[in-house]
């Protein structure tokens, strides 16, 4: 897409947030049960210090010094800390088909690590759902790599790992304990760990294009929400994507699909060639936001992952 920077102006809906720094926070008498206990003198001890100081977090402790973040995540300022505990280190091994952080590479490390720090200090109280920015900056042009967190019955990370203790503070930051390890998420990973893009993963598994979307990329998809979707089966006269095949699935979706990594700033108006080889996009950028085809509005963009980002549409666009 060209390069000429724009000023957008799009609406924000409430759980795609794209600039917001969110965390989660379970329940009072959750967090009461809950171990850690807060450290003696927390202000006395930097957030290595301080897993230094929990046997639970000895695994993540050895991560740290293998990928030489040590000084990283020591040094003067505010930082917020996912940190997985041993068992969650145990499990991410055995899915590895490794023994431990031994048979990791720093390389290795270094990304996944950093995918679970954010660079401010975040307590529990100040949380709310949407996308928050990690250290971790090996997307596509250094961008960072966003993290999903979701506030309901308890927090969940990514859809699956689970906010499990809260505000351990720090000199530097605060650490909230998790039950699973984060890996960076790539654009089909962030449909499938958000729920209101369900109907489109579900698309995508039937239409075979998972392992496409997977690959290095980069892309730029827009995305449908499942409200989207609905409104297309409406007017299909369909009930949903169990009456179409993937025939008919696949050119639609190559459609919402763009080769490299377009941000919304970079955003200008025209028309542009899509993964459908027979069909182009015509993008419309206007004070009053973005408009596909004239039909379908832009609601959120720079949901960024490792190999793509994805800007979030209200209709399903057809060729």
């Amino acid at each position: 897409m060209k390069t000429r920077r724009i000023n957008i102006r799009l609406k924000s809906i409430a759980l795609l947030v794209t600039a917001a720094i969110v965390l989660a926070a379970c329940n009072k008498d959750e967090t009461e049960d809950m171990t850690p206990t807060p450290t003696p003198t927390p202000q006395e001890k930097n957030i290595v210090e301080t897993a230094q100081s929990l046997p639970q977090f000895s695994i993540l402790v050895d991560a740290v010094v293998k990928a030489g973040l040590v000084d990283a995540l020591s040094a003067d300022g505010q930082l917020t800390v996912f940190a997985p505990t041993n068992d969650a280190f145990e499990a991410l091994f055995a899915t590895l088909g490794v023994n431990g952080i031994g048979d990791l590479t720093a390389d290795q490390l270094t990304p996944i690590l950093l995918y679970h720090v954010v660079n401010a200090k975040v307590m529990a109280a100040d949380v709310t759902t949407g996308y928050v920015p990690t250290l971790n900056t090996t997307a596509p042009g250094n961008n960072s790599v966003l993290l999903y967190a979701e506030v309901s019955n308890g927090v969940s990370l990514n859809g699956s790992t689970s906010v499990t203790a809260t505000d351990v503070e720090a000199s530097n930051g605060v650490i909230h304990v998790i039950d699973k390890v984060l890996l960076p998420t790539d654009i089909v990973d962030i449909a499938i760990n958000n729920s209101n893009f369900s109907i489109l993963v579900e698309a995508v598994v039937k239409a075979g294009l998972v392992d496409a979307l997977k690959a290095e990329g980069p892309y730029t998809v827009f995305a449908p929400t499942n409200a989207a979707f609905e409104a297309l089966f409406a007017t299909l006269g369909v009930n949903g994507i169990a009456d179409l095949t993937a025939d008919q699935l696949t050119p639609i979706l190559l459609y919402h699909v763009l080769n490299g990594n377009a941000r919304a700033a970079d955003v200008s108006s025209g028309m542009y060639p899509t993964l459908n080889t027979e069909a182009q996009i015509d993008i419309m950028v206007s004070d009053s936001g973005v408009k596909l085809n004239g039909t379908s509005n832009v609601i959120a963009t720079d949901v960024q992952g490792t190999n793509g980002v994805i800007h979030v549409i209200d209709a399903v666009i057809l060729p």
